[in-house]
């Protein structure tokens, strides 16, 4: 079954030509190669990106820590006193 908003905006032969003589005219013939190298040259780098973090984060997710938790400093005396329910007395 086809959906009206695929009717509506899927591209037909006349329109993609059309699209293709603007970019001529706005371009000319001596401008596409290079712009059509550039874009080459941008998706080419993007994937090589995609690909460098995909496979930074899998190599991040597979590796084991190497490093334990850092010990816990001993408790203070008034962290002591305060859950034995002692009060420190002053000296007098």
């Amino acid at each position: 079954m086809i959906n009206h908003f695929q009717l509506a905006f899927s591209p037909g032969m006349p329109e993609i030509l059309l699209v293709l003589a603007v970019i001529l005219i706005f371009f000319g013939a001596k401008k596409l190669p290079e712009l059509a190298k550039g874009m080459g040259q941008g998706i080419k780098e993007f994937k090589k990106a995609t690909r460098d973090v995909n496979n930074e984060l899998e190599r991040a997710m597979d590796d084991q820590p190497t490093h334990s938790p850092p010990p816990s400093p001993p408790p203070s005396p008034q962290i002591t006193e305060q859950s034995t329910g002692k009060e420190a007395k002053p000296d007098a």
